[in-house]
């Protein structure tokens, strides 16, 4: 019987797995146990993923934010070094910074120009005592200005209200983020001072020499009396080449005319050796002119001549920009600021800054048509006198 004939084997076909030597099928053993690895791979992997989020999270939540200081919300206080302020329960108006304390003080007051300064170490200034701080009083008309004012709101986180009591400190801090406690000994200038009285007259000069302070300590500043109203932003009409810019109750139409009468309740002054000299020189010369204040000895030491061997740079503010009752700034569409100036008394000053107020939002409701025309004027003063200035 013959043997059987021999069967072809199939070639595998171009798309048979046998085609290719490295894909053939697994062995059923191996395939599992790749099976297996995969999966603890994956659980593994399933758990590590919410863990590792979870820990960053905790991460980034304890991690300190900085907020820009153009960008930091107004009246939210940032947390601050400042040393705490505690008011004894038995009397709130113990004051809490002994005069003797003056290391600490001096840090106080630098922290407080640190936080509130510009980039270019720019702070604007306004002293208070209790008189003027009481709610509805000369403090909340200024603060009141800055919020209604074109271009005015923004500079409120540049402001140092310096407080010359303790009662007048504990209103600032209800009403606003950067206020310092300037300590005098055995003096009270809680209550009103009338002008040129000697309460007065003591409490300007100390306001002279913390300026002064100020700028040693490398600070410019813009210091306004709180009863001048801020109506525009100053600063573009600042002249760039001036050491000690001052207001005018009389400004004769040039800025280096020293004829003009000068008001130093509004100034700018850039912190440099001239201006650091010149006010040691002004604070001095107040044994010169016994029974006069800052802004009399002032307009006397303008004209000598160690203020010109100094160096200092006088520019005059013209009231078109920066007027006040004395002599008004005629057009609101102009105006910066507008003082309370050739005024007596507290109520009469109140009385014309709130008329002053209502004369801005008048002026801010009219339509642009009609603010060009300068159809709007001023209604003061009312109650204060222009007949204070003596040309």
């Amino acid at each position: 019987m013959g043997r059987p004939p021999r069967t072809a084997l199939a070639q595998p076909s171009a798309t048979s797995p046998r085609r290719f030597g490295g894909n053939s099928p697994l062995r059923p053993s191996r395939a599992s146990a790749l099976r297996r690895v995969a999966a603890v791979l994956f659980l593994a992997a399933a758990v590590a993923l919410p863990c590792a989020v979870l820990y960053r999270a905790a991460v980034d939540a304890t991690a300190p934010v900085y907020i820009p200081r153009a960008r930091r919300p107004l009246l939210q206080w940032d947390p601050s070094p400042l040393p705490p302020v505690e008011i004894p329960a038995e009397d709130g108006d113990d004051d809490p910074f002994p005069a003797d304390d003056l290391d600490s003080e001096d840090l106080r007051l630098e922290l407080v120009l640190q936080e509130a300064s510009m980039d270019d170490k720019t702070v604007i200034l306004t002293t208070l005592n209790a008189a003027w701080a009481s709610p509805g009083s000369v403090i909340d008309l200024f603060i009141d200005s800055f919020h209604r004012g074109v271009g005015t709101s923004s500079l409120l986180r540049h402001l140092v209200i310096v407080a010359f009591d303790w009662k007048a400190y504990k209103r600032c801090v209800k009403i606003h983020p950067y206020c310092f406690a300037l300590t005098t000994e055995d003096v009270d200038f809680s209550e009103e001072k009338r002008f040129q009285t000697t309460g007065y007259l003591e409490m300007m000069w100390k306001r002279l020499d913390f300026l002064r302070l100020v700028l040693e300590k490398g600070y410019s500043f813009v210091f306004s009396d709180a009863d001048i109203m801020w109506f525009r932003n100053p600063f573009p009409f600042f002249y760039s080449d001036g050491d000690f810019q001052i207001a005018c109750d009389h400004y004769v139409g040039n800025a280096t005319d020293l004829r003009n009468i000068a008001n130093g309740g509004f100034n700018y002054v850039k912190s440099n050796d001239q201006s650091i000299e010149f006010y040691k020189f002004w604070y001095s010369s107040r044994f010169r002119y016994p029974g006069y204040h800052d802004q009399d000895v002032f307009n006397f030491i303008k004209h000598d001549p160690y203020t010109t061997d100094i160096g200092l740079t006088i520019k005059f503010l013209s009231t078109s920009y920066f007027g006040g009752i004395c002599e008004p700034s005629r057009d609101l569409n102009k105006v910066c600021t507008m003082h309370a100036n050739c005024c007596i008394g507290l109520q009469s000053k109140i009385h014309d800054l709130r008329i002053m107020m209502e004369d801005w939002r008048n002026y801010m409701s009219m339509p642009p048509s009609l603010k060009i025309f300068g159809a709007l004027s001023w209604r003061v003063p009312q109650n204060c006198s222009l007949s204070l200035l003596s040309p």
